[in-house]
């Protein structure tokens, strides 16, 4: 952060045009509050996420921003555009604002809201209702104030951000036209807070372990090859292999699935790995291991065994002398806020792994009980982190703008 940081943050938010934003941001939280409850009381399961993506593409329209749609991967998208550059036909660049649609709930779960005083109860409230909300609200202040970006501002609510969604629609978007080649920084908005910030992208590798044979009655057929025995012994060996404290590196055993009575041998067995690291080679190291633990393991004649990769997310760093870092530390000393940096798995792990500027920050209020039923959101003084986000969003447009444009 540099004395040039903080000046251009300082005049950026004295201008009359981004004090009418704040003042919109802060007089209608019932109506973001109605955004959020909307928004959690429609299911979004992975991979089933249509029914939220048409309530995005709905208040996309409403808002008035530029070529609202949902993508062939299901992410639905708005641009808030800006001035047209005189005697160009290039496509503008532009910074990409989220927030993943999924929940980790499957389908068939109650999502339906409930209120005690502030707090939202409800699955789902937080992680990501809090983000969407926010997303809706930034657009609508913008809106609101009739400010045009010194860089399009590309609006995403994005599919397919937990768990086997493995970041699909960020993919989606860095990889096919018209938004790959254009999105210069991303910023998500994920969960609660007013301080956080996820800068240092945690990798990670899921792994699918099937053994198979040919089963059987536990009496009639008894001594054939057990495929649970058989995997056990597999989990039990990989449980022995050695990881790294530095950098950090886990390994869990998140479930383990086979059989179909007490009575019989099971035809299959299933278990899935979850393995995370701060670093790309302690994960390629560790995912060796533990494909060469499992076959010098399981060598039991009739019993076959497949590893499929369902999962795989990179992990990035976001250089503090970049300029969306900057940006962040000049948004925060402007607003007296003690920038929380943490590790974490994201929407901004994609862009990161692509050399892409990259952050996700917290949508205000304070929340708990994430990725279970008792999940709960209090959005009480948000409109901090709205504030917070409106600048960054602003400053990283000027910036990459001037960026692009300079000879």
């Amino acid at each position: 952060m540099t004395a040039a940081d903080n000046s251009r943050i300082t005049t950026l938010a004295s201008n009359r045009a981004i004090h009418r934003a704040f003042a919109w941001l802060h007089l209608h939280e019932p109506q973001i509050r109605r955004w959020q409850l909307e928004a959690i009381a429609i299911p979004a399961p992975p991979f089933n996420e249509q029914a939220r993506a048409q309530y995005f593409l709905d208040q996309f329209t409403t808002l008035g921003l530029t070529n609202p749609h949902i993508d062939a991967e299901g992410n639905t998208l708005a641009e808030l555009p800006t001035a047209p550059a005189p005697y160009s036909l290039l496509p503008t660049p532009c910074i990409l604002l989220s927030a993943h649609l999924d929940t980790v709930f499957p389908a068939g779960t109650n999502c339906t809201p409930t209120e005690d005083g502030a707090k939202i109860l409800a699955p789902g409230a937080c992680d990501n209702a809090a983000g969407l909300a926010a997303l809706l609200a930034i657009a609508a202040a913008l809106r609101h104030a009739e400010i045009t970006p010194a860089c399009t501002i590309l609006f995403a609510a994005n599919v397919g951000e937990e768990g086997e969604g493995d970041l699909r629609g960020m993919k989606h978007l860095f990889s096919a036209e018209p938004y790959a080649t254009r999105i210069k920084a991303a910023i998500a908005l994920e969960g609660s807070g007013n301080e956080m910030v996820v800068d240092r992208a945690l990798g990670s590798r899921r792994l699918r372990v099937t053994v198979t044979g040919p089963g059987g009655h536990s009496w009639a057929d008894a001594g054939r090859p057990n495929p649970i025995l058989a995997l056990s012994a597999g989990l039990l060996a990989i449980a022995r292999i050695p990881l790294p404290r530095n950098p950090r590196t886990t390994l869990n055993v998140g479930t383990i699935a086979g059989g179909t009575s007490v009575n019989s041998i099971p035809p299959s067995a299933t278990a899935d790995l979850d393995l995370r690291s701060t670093s790309a080679t302690q994960l390629d190291r560790v995912e060796l291991a533990i494909l060469k633990t499992l076959d010098s393991t399981i060598t039991t004649e009739g019993l076959h065994l497949h590893i499929e990769r369902i999962g795989n997310r990179q992990p990035g760093t976001l250089p503090e002398s970049s300029q969306l870092h900057r940006s962040l530390r000049a948004v925060d000393r402007h607003l007296r806020l003690a920038t929380a940096s943490r590790v974490g798995s994201t929407d901004a792990n994609l862009p990161l792994s692509l050399g892409i500027p990259a952050l996700a920050i917290g949508s205000g209020g304070t929340g708990g009980g994430m990725h279970t039923l008792d999940e709960w959101y209090d959005p009480t003084g948000r409109d901090l982190a709205l504030r917070r986000t409106l600048l960054l969003l602003l400053d990283t447009c000027q910036a990459t703008c001037n960026l692009t444009t300079e000879p």
